[in-house]
């Protein structure tokens, strides 16, 4: 079935009022079709409220990646109404309201890592005293505030994913798009970063976390909703709440109730 889901607050937050609605982010029958005919996605129906963190889960080409390039702006949608932050994406975008992380960590060879991290601050003019003030900042929430001079190629996998994410928050933004950012990691290290980012976005408390996974595991364990989309043309077949109170733990990952998330979750995709 393709729904209208209403923002649920993370606890201890508040949900945002950003469009009037209560939602940051805003979609009513949002369809996008390419120029070759291709229906990407089809009526989808979302809002997302302030200091969430939902994660989307579906086949391959299903349009998860199409609705996060629509949200942030970079593609445009066919049909339906469209707001995140109370305005257009890409004004919201102009904001610095929104930030990306994608699953190529797309860091600069050359640069060190305070001006990876820096970069966006530096595009914008900001003094460098400034810049290097949230440098520091960030790269401490991520744990590599002592590799501020190191460069990319002398890190890990995971460490570049930190620097990633270290760079999309130094802007403060109130809306994280993650387009599979830990899919290319191995599972030591992808629960790591995801214990390490549930702790960052609990640090910055209003700010709302979209997540694309492949992982139902992942999903669970992150969100405070799971979306499940259905074979393209993608709609939402159904939302699936994780009421279980954060911090999450192992003891979580191994408990009846994440099984039972998972399976619910994992025959949603089935269907």
């Amino acid at each position: 079935m393709n729904a209208t889901f209403t923002a649920v607050p993370n606890p201890g937050t508040t949900a945002g009022r950003s469009d009037g609605s209560g939602s940051l982010v805003s979609m009513e029958n949002i369809g996008k079709i390419y120029p070759n005919g291709t229906i990407a996605v089809q009526n989808v129906n979302l809002r997302a409220g302030e200091g969430e963190f939902l994660c989307f889960v579906g086949p391959s080409g299903c349009g998860k990646s199409t609705i996060f390039n629509m949200i942030a702006g970079l593609t445009g949608h066919t049909s339906g109404l469209l707001s995140v932050l109370g305005t257009t994406p890409k004004e919201a975008r102009k904001q610095n309201e929104i930030a990306f992380v994608f699953q190529d960590h797309t860091l600069l060879p050359w640069s060190k890592l305070i001006d990876n991290v820096t970069m966006p601050l530096t595009l914008r003019g900001v003094p460098k005293k400034e810049r290097v003030r949230e440098g520091e900042r960030v790269l401490e929430l991520v744990g590599l505030k002592d590799y501020m001079k190191v460069l990319p190629r002398q890190l890990s996998g995971g460490m570049k994913m930190r620097v990633s994410i270290a760079r999309a928050l130094i802007s403060r933004p109130k809306l994280l798009l993650m387009d599979e950012p830990f899919g290319a990691l191995d599972e030591i290290t992808r629960q790591s970063l995801q214990d390490e980012l549930l702790s960052i976005w609990r640090q910055e408390k209003k700010m709302t976390v979209l997540f694309i996974t492949h992982n139902v595991f992942e999903a669970v364990f992150l969100s405070t909703r799971v979306i499940v989309m259905t074979p393209r043309p993608g709609k939402i077949a159904d939302t699936i709440d994780i009421p279980t109170p954060f911090p999450r733990t192992d003891d979580f990952r191994s408990s009846l109730e994440f099984g039972r998330y998972v399976h619910s979750v994992s025959e949603t995709l089935k269907h």
